[in-house]
């Protein structure tokens, strides 16, 4: 009688880790779970909605002192940095100037430094829900991630659109004579910027759900997408709302300012000047709370979509390493 040769044993399943080790990346779940988030969760909305606020006033003003300056200097008499306080000095008291602007510094001071504490509320809130963990905490992680989110942040100062105007615009008031070159230099230095925040792009992740130091979090970052380079760009596809806040970010930032003054100059044609601008200034404050809250939603969902990469892809096994060293 032949014995029958013995099967072997069946294989284990995999452990939960080793599952989420060999799990891939499915973008367009990501997409759908970030924006489900986002209609689910309110306090990210809120925090969502302040912060494009805040970015939207300070766009508006620059564009709007921006465009003050472009049409003097078309006219060949170029204002000066400051000529906004001058203009108030002559129609008003010096007490009345002092306060008001005493009162737009410290509401610049605060748009400039608030999307920096919303980052970290939106980023952390966002990861807790979801692992399914209770949604709360949202001023804790905003203030103990905003140094590092600063930093991050600024790191990049160059690579955005109202610095680059910004700076634009010193250069030709009082160095005309380098402003060709200057400007120049600084379209590339933005592109530049922007290429690497865009290898940097999961560094907020990582100081806020990691607790890991900038340097960490910026490495770890450029690791993630440079060996996941694949998955990124087509979760960039997928996420075509990303890109559309971006363009109505820029519609609305230049289309907001031109309002303002078109109202300024209708109304200023058979109404007092003061009682025109503030006209324009409601219609602009209006339009502006419009824009913002859907600024919050697409704002949020980005952030969102980030989130849930940086939580997904941390799962994988790191592709420089062939074996583990088990301790």
């Amino acid at each position: 009688m032949t014995s029958e040769p013995l099967s072997p044993p069946p294989k284990p399943p995999p452990s939960t880790e080793e599952a989420a080790g060999n799990r891939s990346m499915n973008p367009r779940d990501i997409i759908a779970q970030a924006w489900a988030i986002t209609l689910k969760e309110r306090q990210l909305r809120t925090w969502g909605f302040a912060s494009a606020l805040l970015e939207t006033l300070l766009s508006t003003k620059l564009l709007i002192y921006q465009t003050w300056f472009l049409i003097s200097y078309w006219q060949g008499d170029p204002i000066g940095f400051f000529a906004d306080v001058e203009w108030l000095s002559q129609h008003l008291s010096f007490g009345w100037v002092a306060a008001i602007v005493t009162f737009f510094l410290i509401l610049i001071f605060i748009e400039w430094i608030f999307p920096h504490f919303a980052k970290g509320a939106i980023v952390g809130l966002a990861a807790k829900s979801y692992k399914k963990e209770e949604v709360k905490g949202g001023l804790v992680l905003a203030v103990y991630n905003f140094f590092p989110l600063f930093a991050i942040h600024e790191f990049f100062f160059i690579g955005s659109v109202s610095m680059v105007i910004t700076l634009s615009s010193i250069m030709l008031r009082y160095a005309p004579e380098i402003a060709p070159f200057g400007i120049g230099l600084m379209c590339m230095l933005f592109v530049f910027a922007n290429i690497l925040r865009f290898f940097f792009i999961m560094s907020e992740e990582g100081v806020v759900i990691r607790r890991l130091g900038i340097g960490q979090a910026m490495k770890a970052s450029f690791k993630l997408v440079i060996s996941y380079l694949g998955h990124v760009v087509f979760l960039l596809i997928l996420g075509f709302l990303i890109s559309l806040r971006i363009l109505l970010n820029a519609v609305m930032i230049f289309l907001v300012p031109g309002i303002i003054i078109g109202v300024v100059f209708l109304f200023g044609s058979f109404l007092p000047f003061g009682i025109a601008v503030a006209i324009g200034a409601v219609i602009g404050l209006v339009i502006i709370g419009l824009a913002s809250y859907l600024f919050a939603y697409l704002e949020v969902f980005r952030q969102n979509v980030w989130t849930i990469t940086y939580l997904e892809l941390s799962k994988l096994k790191e592709l420089d390493v062939i074996e583990e060293d088990k301790k």
